[in-house]
């Protein structure tokens, strides 16, 4: 049987960080494909992560996008925001994949990127995969 995902959200948007980590296996596993030296295991990294964005980012707020319900896995588009307390904004997007078992969240693979609002995305993820500049090649 799998975690509900909004009452993932609900806890997350009231920054409950017992009531999110009680959906949580002690032993989840995290993993960042994109990301591979983000991986970690445990729910008590979990409370220390969230812990640290709930206290940079005090009106963090959490918003789901398509959810789809296969099994024991769920997909579900993300999009963060809020405000860091350096006073910049925060937003990010992306999919996270959760395999549940017991009525708790036993792995969660993330795609969750910042969002880029400089209008160098493409031109800095071209260069930054080919090594030259779409711009300078044109």
């Amino acid at each position: 049987m799998s975690v509900s995902i909004a009452t993932l959200v609900a806890a997350v948007n009231d920054h409950d960080l017992d009531r999110m980590l009680a959906l949580f296996h002690p032993d989840y596993r995290s993993f960042q494909p994109a990301h591979p030296d983000r991986t970690f295991v445990g729910s008590a990294h979990v409370r220390a992560n969230w812990h640290a964005m709930f206290a940079g980012i005090p009106d963090f707020r959490a918003e789901l996008g398509r959810v789809v319900q296969d099994g024991a896995t769920t997909w579900c588009e993300w999009t963060w925001s809020g405000t860091r307390i350096d006073g910049r904004s925060f937003e990010a997007r992306g999919v996270a994949i959760f395999e549940s078992r017991d009525q708790a969240i036993i792995t969660g693979t993330l795609y969750m990127e910042d969002v880029e609002t400089d209008g160098l995305g493409i031109v800095r993820a071209v260069q930054g995969m080919s090594g030259l500049s779409p711009v300078d090649g044109a």
